[in-house]
């Protein structure tokens, strides 16, 4: 199998944890609070959302899919859909 075979065989990954599909793993990239919200940095860390720290969405909310349940490492979260979006991530390696 090529690196092209197995790159075109992952899904897509998201950009932004409110975007990672359910039950796919990610890692934490970096934390950027909107300028509105600034003290939301400093908690999404202190709750665990820090740089390279594995995260995962396991349900959305009814209507509109807010909140997210959301692991990150070994606790379970439920984020605003706009909290999420400040979680940048990058993919899990296997």
């Amino acid at each position: 199998m090529s690196i092209a075979d197995s790159t075109a065989s992952r899904p897509p990954a998201a950009s932004t944890l409110d975007a990672l599909p359910i039950g796919q793993p990610a890692v934490v990239q970096a934390v950027t609070p909107p300028a509105a919200a600034p003290e939301w940095g400093p908690w999404l860390d202190e709750i665990g959302f820090f740089p390279g720290e594995r995260v995962m969405v396991a349900a959305r909310g009814l209507p509109g899919a807010d909140p997210l349940v959301v692991r990150v490492g070994n606790s379970t979260f439920a984020l605003r859909r706009a909290e999420a979006a400040c979680v940048h991530l990058e993919p899990a390696s296997a």
